[in-house]
């Protein structure tokens, strides 16, 4: 019982520790302008991440649970701090043409976006080739989790949800904030909150009846991200405060000059 309730709170405490370590980089980027020197200068945290991962995948001992998570989140910390930071995201760089709608707007609102998918997508593989055949399976599950979450946010915010937090886009995403639709949900916002119920259902399942101290680690932190997936979700049709969980540690924001935009 002690080892699911350190491993939910680990997964809590890293969740918003990270996130807000990156949100905090990218505003001190937009204000100095260095972002391509920040996602270079956070390549050791890819590289670590790597490491921990290649460490995890043989160990089936508690250490290697939260080897595999961290490394896991580090990988994916990397690619999101080169996305936020505006360095990988796509070729479409302006804001949507008025009155746009149907395949041509998804397209369009994909090409602001499709290297960054295509980096995510090529981080999953990669873990699911490395990881083939290992005793320890955690990288994979925890990337797998934070990759499926991540899909369906960015569908439910195309496709319309009513509740769209703006406050922390960094500048060179400002242009993202055209593809957004607030409005009713659509059919896309049940599927992801039945498809991430089911995956908590699942973790906390497996949690339960966990047989070993490993186990109970591993599934303390994936149960815990997946009740955080599921929550992130229903802040998009909740009205709560959620931004206060990092707003008192971020620097005031920087006003883009309408020529730079």
């Amino acid at each position: 019982m002690n080892g699911a309730v350190t491993a939910i709170i680990a997964a809590i405490f890293l969740w918003w520790f990270s996130t807000g370590v990156i949100l905090l980089a990218v505003r001190r980027a937009d204000r100095s302008g260095r972002h391509q020197a920040l996602v270079l200068a956070a390549l050791p945290l890819l590289v670590v991440g790597v490491g921990a991962v290649a460490a995890s995948l043989m160990r089936a001992d508690v250490a290697g649970v939260y080897l595999g998570f961290l490394g896991a989140l580090a990988i994916w910390g990397w690619i999101e701090l080169a996305f936020l930071a505006g360095v990988v995201t796509g070729p479409m760089r302006t804001d949507c043409l008025p009155g746009l709608c149907g395949k041509a707007r998804f397209f369009r609102a994909f090409a602001t976006v499709s290297h960054h998918e295509l980096l995510l997508t090529a981080g999953l593989l990669g873990l699911v080739l490395a990881a083939g055949g290992a005793e320890n399976q955690m990288a994979v599950a925890t990337y797998l989790i934070l990759y499926l979450a991540r899909i369906f946010a960015k569908l439910n915010l195309f496709f319309g949800v009513p509740r769209i937090n703006m406050e922390f886009i960094p500048l060179r995403l400002i242009h993202l904030k055209s593809y957004f639709r607030r409005g009713p949900v659509t059919l896309a916002f049940p599927a992801a909150i039945t498809a991430l119920t089911a995956l908590l259902a699942l973790c906390t399942e497996r949690l339960w009846f966990a047989g070993s101290d490993a186990a109970v680690a591993g599934y303390g932190l994936l149960t815990a991200l997946a009740a955080l997936a599921l929550l992130e979700h229903w802040l998009m049709v909740i009205p709560l405060p959620d931004a206060k969980l990092w707003r008192w540690m971020l620097p005031a924001p920087k006003t883009m000059p309408k020529e730079e935009r």
